[in-house]
């Protein structure tokens, strides 16, 4: 509980599948997923789905208010509602609305919505997963769509976006690994490493080879 977990590894190592199981999307065909002790399939659906907010990669917003998009029929609360885009740093653009929150999206059913970037859509995602403000946060991919300062700024955030939550993040990009408090690599289907960042650069491993080839195709990119 209160843990953050990093998800890395290449494509095709189950990184996703185990997201969606954990958000009982899939049942397992071996073992069991335990929450609290027990094991989720024994659980009422509903029950266990109000323990997990979780942003996949394939997100969806719907054409109605910003507000209603972020609370999505978990009741709405404005000081949520801005709380939780004050920490996807959402709220300046929000507020720089004529409506504000109350804007619509697209404009499909209104002429004066907003049509946001990929990046800031998923902020707005991710905004909807907080103010959920369940016990368990799911990530597949969170920055997918985010260039690298935006990125920055919202790994930077997750310590207070996680806080008393078990944070699961699914990410191929390195530079988030420093922000949790452990890692699991991720091989054919298994973990094949699990540790801190500092324990796996020290075993020469899968994660220190992804992470040296990352850094080094950065440092090419600055230098260039």
């Amino acid at each position: 509980a209160g843990e953050t977990l990093l998800i890395v590894g290449e494509n095709g190592a189950g990184k996703s599948t185990f997201a969606k199981l954990l958000c009982g999307l899939y049942r397992p065909t071996e073992g069991r997923i335990l929450f609290n002790g027990v094991d989720i399939s024994t659980m009422e659906p509903q029950e266990y789905m109000r323990q997990v907010s979780a942003v996949f990669q394939d997100y969806k917003l719907f054409a109605m208010s910003i507000s209603d998009n972020i609370c999505s029929m978990h009741g709405k609360n404005i000081d949520k509602i801005r709380n939780a885009l004050t920490q996807t740093n959402m709220l300046d653009k929000v507020d720089g609305l004529c409506e504000k929150e109350n804007t619509q999206l697209y404009r499909i059913f209104d002429e004066n919505g907003v049509e946001f970037s990929g990046g800031e859509m998923q902020r707005l995602a991710i905004s909807r997963a907080i103010y959920k403000d369940s016990p368990i946060l799911v990530l597949d991919e969170p920055t997918s769509a985010l260039d690298p300062k935006a990125e920055y700024e919202i790994y930077s955030s997750f310590q207070k976006i996680s806080d008393n939550r078990t944070a699961v993040y699914i990410s191929h990009r390195m530079s988030s690994t420093k922000f949790s408090d452990k890692i699991a690599v991720f091989k054919d289907g298994e973990i094949s490493e699990y540790g801190t960042h500092d324990e796996l650069m020290g075993s020469n491993g899968l994660y220190s080879e992804l992470y040296s080839l990352q850094s080094s195709l950065y440092k090419k990119q600055t230098i260039s």
